[in-house]
């Protein structure tokens, strides 16, 4: 799971600078923290980025406060070690895990003059109203999301400001949470020396990392495959119309090919990322990857069509559930007409695009956080796995531009550190080297018999020539 932080830096320089906005992804196998500020053209540069391995993070959730706070501080020690002249005090952190529900709302208010045209502080009142929408004993409301707007008898409005009329009302999409856990979130948060600015459900900052203005109108469920979880967003004419938090992700995935395989975990990691395949048909029935026995045992062979086998069996029931989601809100091939975007960190599988149109019937391609990032900085902050952290920063900076959050007026000047630069633009993901895995072919007798294949093919050729002749 991603989530993150923003982080503002508060020495003073100009009015007209803007702030530097720090996204810290608490996730389930990384801890991420990526301090970013809009240019003069409106995309973002990356000022500092520093990574930390995620301890005490499971399904999303923060269950051992303690180890995910060591994480959290090794994550911001290497971002200042990027970029000393960085200082974070507050944070945006993104929010996901089992306890995510969502709800639809629908809220009106009567206007006492219908002559004068609607104020933005009447829309502030209109979605305020909905956060004392009734919710289970224990959740909290994260969000509230207007989805489109009405005014009298005029329908599908996207901002009513400066409209006429007696009453105004929307449509909201709510988002819940489980109150102990987001506790725990804000505990780690604070306790190792950040504020924490605002809580940001993970699948929407993905989405706002990964995705233009076109794909919002075209319609597009988006997909962050993340370690604990895997989270969808969709949208349709320009509007959120769906969220989920599917229980699977990466780790599940590690843990299928670790009991199914009888190996290490560290050794799962590895084969999934350097071998695997979400679709056993492309893997090759005669390539075998060898283990090293543990203590003096023997060394073991992995077929890698086995391998397939396990990770195509549970990414096909992640895409189960996504196809179950979008029937739920009616949101076929038809509606989406910009498909899936595949996004996180177990998006990098081979063959998972294929998977994810074979099993929802929509196009896929994966979704680079490229779209509003400024094209000068390293490879490694352009995969999919910092979608969440990135989409946080943009988040802050929504906030920051509508003037919804109070920001301190006065910023540093802080220049992109040479170590995060870079003249190359490549979206490609190398692959994870390790010591411990290494593929071979099998010799010998499937050599004999790949042979003598062979020679039954070629005879059978001139079998056919000939009778064509």
């Amino acid at each position: 799971m991603n989530q993150g932080t923003n982080v503002t830096v508060t020495v003073p320089k100009t009015e007209s600078e803007a702030p530097i906005i720090v996204g810290l992804d608490i996730g389930t196998t990384k801890i991420a923290a990526i301090a970013g500020r809009k240019n003069e053209y409106g995309k973002l540069e990356i000022l500092g980025f520093g990574r930390a391995n995620s301890n005490g993070v499971q399904h999303g959730q923060v269950l051992n406060i303690d180890q995910t706070i060591k994480a959290i501080q090794q994550a911001l020690l290497n971002c200042a070690e990027s970029n000393p002249d960085l200082e974070i005090n507050e944070v945006y952190v993104g929010v996901a895990g089992h306890h995510i529900k969502s709800l639809q709302t629908r809220g009106d208010i009567v206007r006492q003059d219908a002559d004068t045209e609607i104020k933005q502080w009447e829309i502030d009142q209109l979605v305020e109203n909905q956060r004392k929408t009734f919710i289970p004993a224990g959740d909290q409301i994260i969000d509230v999301i207007p989805q489109d707007f009405h005014v009298d008898n005029i329908q599908n409005i996207k901002d009513p400001v400066g409209f006429n009329g007696v009453k105004v009302g929307a449509n909201f999409h709510i988002i819940t949470g489980d109150r102990n856990a987001i506790r725990n979130i804000n505990r780690a948060v604070e306790r190792s020396g950040l504020k924490t600015k605002d809580l940001v459900l993970q699948p929407l900052a993905s989405s706002s990392a990964v995705m233009s203005d076109v794909d919002m109108e075209a319609g597009v469920a988006i997909l962050d495959i993340g370690g604990g979880t895997s989270d969808l967003a969709v949208f349709y004419e320009g509007t959120l119309r769906h969220t989920a938090v599917i229980p699977f992700g990466g780790e599940n995935i590690t843990n299928d090919i670790r009991m199914g395989l009888g190996v290490l975990k560290s050794q799962a990691e590895a084969m999934k990322v350097q071998f695997g395949s979400a679709l056993s048909n492309e893997a090759k029935a005669n390539a075998f990857i060898t283990i090293p026995g543990l203590k003096g045992m023997p060394a073991k062979e992995i077929s890698v069509k086995n391998l397939a086998n396990i990770i195509q069996a549970r990414m096909a029931e992640i895409l189960d559930f996504v196809t179950y989601h979008l029937k739920q809100v009616g949101m076929d091939n038809r509606a989406l007409n910009g498909g899936v975007i595949l996004t996180g960190g177990g998006s990098q599988l081979t063959h998972l695009i294929q998977l994810t149109e074979y099993i929802t019937g929509l196009n896929a391609r994966i979704g680079y956080p490229t779209e509003h990032l400024a094209p000068n900085h390293i490879d490694e902050l352009r995969k999919p796995m910092y979608s969440t952290c990135i989409g946080l920063i943009l988040k802050g900076y929504s906030d920051y531009e509508n003037k919804t959050k109070d920001f301190h007026q006065r910023y540093t000047r802080v220049a992109v550190p040479g170590n995060l630069k870079t003249s190359d633009f490549v979206n490609v993901t190398e692959p994870l080297k390790t010591d411990a895995v290494d593929t071979r072919k099998r010799k010998g007798l499937n050599s004999f018999w790949d042979k003598f294949k062979d020679s039954i093919i070629d005879l059978f050729k001139e079998e056919t020539d000939m009778e064509i002749k």
